[in-house]
């Protein structure tokens, strides 16, 4: 009874804290353009056409009074001259809208406005060239943005190298935690052949640093507790000190968190890493920051290094074998199948694939990986000594690009990975009760044990069918709220599908990344792209006019449309106006009869406008999918 009312009491105070912190992410911003000062709070990153600045919102300013914010946000802040100097630490005074995340009202798409609000930002926005300035610098900094400040002395030495751009990108994650550079290419290749965690500083890596750290601590004469003691502090001082350099992410967190639990266990005389060291490490980072419980990285840690806790030694036990290497080998082997098992529902609930040569990868990878990570540190060490520091430069640059070359051999290999699945969150809790029952069968062979391990297959077997039948395609036309990419796709009851892109040229990686959710819930076969004229028995476009089922649509993209004449007007079901056409409604209205408008999130604001209040004079009814988000026609 006490310890239901512990776990009560304890899962309602973390229910609060959550609360509590979400609330004071919360924000009523002005609808209009206001003054703001800020002060970046860390080195901008270059996008596009912007960088991007994570700064602290300390006030709002008018012609009355000064208001308080004290808020966390993210400011675009456009390229040009001036916003190339931005540095951490800058005073700003800037005149843009400030937002609250949201996001973009497509089915399935991933939650940002959520992701956000647990990374404690506030709000969110854009600021043109000319409407900001810098009004001073403020010298007091935190402890992280000294650290990430020292983290960029070595990014720009390691830049001064001239490694080519993927290189730097894949020795930059490895070895300081910066991802920002990796191409979608580089991260792509990485996946597919099952090797994304050495990009993403974890228990692997700290444990290199931890086995490095004890070889040279070792040769500290005599095994006294005082020197034992001093062993303890310099590696704990070392490990906090890597994880505050690279940006405190949950995973580095919990990986520290337990090898400074291992270092203190030494004092001891025990060794060993137990699942109450991992539930301490659990407990002590949501008291601190109990948003990391939603972070995906810090469920994969925890959910691979708990599996491997529990499956390694009977994994291990299962192939003897007596030849030491390949002991070593099978041993490397185990905890790889461990942690894929622990962190399989993870990831096809949250990426939808699963790389099926992870085994082969990380027999590859991992040895690799550690030759880099010791060649680094050596380079950065020999830098005074010119001619040892020249052949470590050679050996860190072939490391890495053997490593690229392994991964996209591996990458292209047959099935390399099975994508586009789709698992519901409820699926994935339920493999984690078959596997701690299973687990549990294996200790105590009960046969009740077996029967509930029966009924709850049986259960997730039933819930997958069921859940299957519900969300089977049903012949529809779907508008997509995704900038930049005007699309209609237009689906049959039987997976098939056609995306009709009014750019000869579209951007289909962005739609992708923001639909495939969507696409993988239906289980649609791969849409077919229409960039052009095309007939088929389900399908027509002629002309940027569409035909399916019953259905008009009429793609306006371009000015084909003005100045045109016609004796009679050509009815259609949907009036698409996408970015391109700087004509009136009004014209398009003589040669279209139309039952609804569309206007795509594409258009500019002035536009977007324009074009709504040209409905409302006209008595057409339209939805703008910038303001109110993807739209699905049943047919």
């Amino acid at each position: 009874m006490f310890g239901c009312i512990l776990y009560l009491f304890v899962f309602l105070g973390g229910a609060g804290g959550i609360n509590q912190a979400l609330q004071q992410t919360l924000y009523s911003f002005s609808e209009q353009k206001c003054v703001y000062r800020a002060v970046v709070s860390e080195q901008p990153e270059p996008k596009e056409h912007s960088f991007l600045c994570r700064a602290f919102l300390e006030e709002r300013q008018d012609s009355v009074c000064t208001m308080p914010v004290n808020r966390k946000v993210l400011l675009y802040i456009s390229k040009d001259s001036l916003s190339e100097g931005l540095r951490s630490g800058d005073e700003l005074i800037f005149f843009a809208h400030v937002s609250p995340p949201s996001n973009n009202g497509n089915p399935d798409e991933f939650d940002y406005a959520r992701y956000l609000r647990y990374k404690g930002i506030s709000g969110i926005a854009f600021v043109a060239s000319g409407n900001w300035k810098i009004t001073g610098y403020r010298f007091s900094r935190s402890c992280r943005q000294i650290a990430l400040e020292y983290r960029d002395r070595i990014l720009d030495q390691y830049r001064a190298l001239k490694f080519n751009p993927d290189e730097f990108a894949v020795l930059a994650a490895l070895t300081v935690g910066y991802k920002e550079e990796l191409s979608e290419d580089i991260r792509e290749t990485y996946s597919v052949s099952g090797a994304s965690h050495v990009l993403a500083l974890s228990g692997l890596h700290i444990g290199f640093l931890y086995m490095m750290l004890l070889f040279f601590l070792k040769w500290l004469p005599g095994n006294t507790f005082g020197v034992r003691l001093f062993r303890a502090v310099v590696i704990i001082t070392a490990l906090w000190g890597f994880a505050f350099f690279t940006g405190l992410s949950p995973s580095v967190v919990r990986s520290v968190i337990m090898f400074s639990l291992l270092a203190l266990s030494v004092l001891s005389r025990r060794t060993g890493i137990s699942l109450n060291t991992l539930a301490l490490t659990a407990c002590i980072m949501l008291v601190v920051h109990p948003f990391w419980l939603f972070d995906v990285g810090f469920q994969l840690s925890f959910s691979a290094v708990a599996a491997i806790l529990l499956l390694y030694p009977w994994l291990f036990r299962q192939l003897p074998v007596g030849n030491s290497l390949l002991k070593k080998v099978w041993a490397l082997m185990s905890v790889s199948l461990a942690a894929q098992i622990g962190t399989a529902p993870l990831v096809l609930l949250y990426f939808s694939r699963f790389p099926t040569h992870f085994l082969l990868t990380n027999l590859l990878v991992i040895p690799l990986v550690s030759g880099i990570m010791y060649a680094t540190v050596a380079l950065l060490v020999l830098t005074p000594f010119p001619i040892l520091y020249t052949g470590c430069l050679v050996v860190v640059r072939s490391l890495v690009d053997w490593l690229n070359t392994m991964v996209r051999w591996v990458e292209h290999l047959p099935l390399a990975s099975i994508d586009r699945v789709w698992i519901y969150p409820t699926e994935a809790f339920a493999f984690y009760l078959v596997l701690l029952i299973g687990i549990r069968y294996k200790v105590v062979r009960s046969l009740k044990c077996l029967y509930v391990l029966g009924i709850c297959i049986l259960a997730m077997g039933s819930f997958h069918w069921v859940s299957r039948m519900m969300d089977r395609p049903v012949q529809s036309i779907v508008f997509y709220n995704v900038r930049g990419c005007p699309v209609v796709h237009c689906i049959e009851a039987c997976g098939k599908s056609w995306l009709a892109y009014a750019d000869s040229i579209p951007d289909e990686r962005r739609l992708s990344r923001a639909v495939a959710g969507y696409w993988n819930r239906l289980h649609l076969d791969v849409p077919v792209a229409i960039t052009d004229n095309f007939h088929s028995s389900g399908f027509w476009m002629q002309d940027h006019l569409l035909m399916f089922g019953n259905k008009r649509i009429c793609m306006v993209s371009d000015n084909r449309w003005r100045n045109k004449t016609v004796a009679e007007s050509l009815n259609i079901d949907y009036l698409y106006v996408c970015k391109g056409y700087t004509g009136k409604l009004e014209s398009l209205v003589g040669l279209f009869h139309c039952r609804e408008v569309i206007l795509d999130s594409s258009l500019s604001a002035y536009y977007k406008e324009a074009y709504s209040e040209e409905c409302r004079r006209l008595g057409l009814h339209f939805i703008s999918l910038s303001d109110e988000g993807s739209v699905r026609f049943l047919l």
